[in-house]
């Protein structure tokens, strides 16, 4: 198949112990992508093994410390294309979306995020506590930073590599893409929300609590507030 833009792709998978759910969802991986990164975090099965087998032009990352937060940070650092794609290893994120989120970022963005609940997004996965949840935290982000988010806690997200100094990721849990969303908006990214569906879990359990992961991300949001008017009073103190 041609490529269907002239930028690099890379796909980013934290996974630990996903060896049952790879091959579904490197099956829905376009065949135009330029590289797989799997961060591997220290999985007891056989991840490694059947990524490899699946996709032998695959990179692995050996994760160096704990949660997806880390394991993120540590694949972005990794990946060599000029767009970066993340997408989650236990089927519930579609591969076969990434043609919409380059689309964006081609178009004029500088980060697209997943939604599951603009128009033509949806979720065959999320609890009624979990969406809940959700819409609170969404909407006080909305409220202190000015955005217009639909979606807060979704890990289905695309950036071009070259914005990740602007994002300056330093969180290891679940509130991963808490952060990004926040500080994209914080440094002016142009953000474009792009539809998403969540399909369920195919195997396994999530490591997903939510009450102690909506917990940090809501203190992710209190805190990156507090940074934000720190780092804008230091650029006053220095004007003057």
């Amino acid at each position: 198949m041609n490529k269907p833009f002239a930028v690099s792709v890379s796909v980013v998978v934290p996974a630990m112990n996903e060896a049952g759910n790879l091959p579904h969802v490197f099956a829905t991986l376009p065949t135009w992508i330029d590289e797989v990164v799997l961060v591997d975090g220290n999985s007891i099965d056989n991840t490694v093994a059947v990524a490899r087998q699946l996709r032998p032009d695959l990179r692995v990352v050996a994760q160096t410390g704990r949660g997806k937060g880390n394991a993120l940070i540590e694949g972005f650092t990794a990946a060599r294309g000029d767009v970066i794609v993340m997408i989650d290893a236990d089927g519930s994120t579609d591969g076969g979306e990434i043609f919409s989120f380059v689309s964006a970022l081609v178009q004029g963005a500088d980060f697209a995020k997943g939604s599951r609940y603009a128009p033509g997004g949806g979720s065959d996965d999320i609890s009624l506590l979990r969406s809940l949840g959700n819409k609170v935290l969404t909407g006080l982000t909305n409220l202190l930073y000015g955005t217009r988010y639909t979606d807060l806690c979704y890990g289905y997200n695309a950036f071009w590599a070259h914005h990740l100094d602007a994002l300056a990721l330093d969180c290891d849990g679940f509130e991963i893409e808490t952060l990004m969303n926040v500080r994209a908006a914080q440094a002016g990214l142009r953000i474009r929300e792009v539809p998403s569906h969540e399909h369920s879990r195919i195997h396994g359990e999530s490591n997903l609590h939510a009450v102690r992961d909506g917990w940090r991300v809501l203190k992710t949001i209190f805190r990156e507030r507090t940074r934000g008017a720190m780092a804008a009073q230091a650029q006053v103190a220095l004007a003057e």
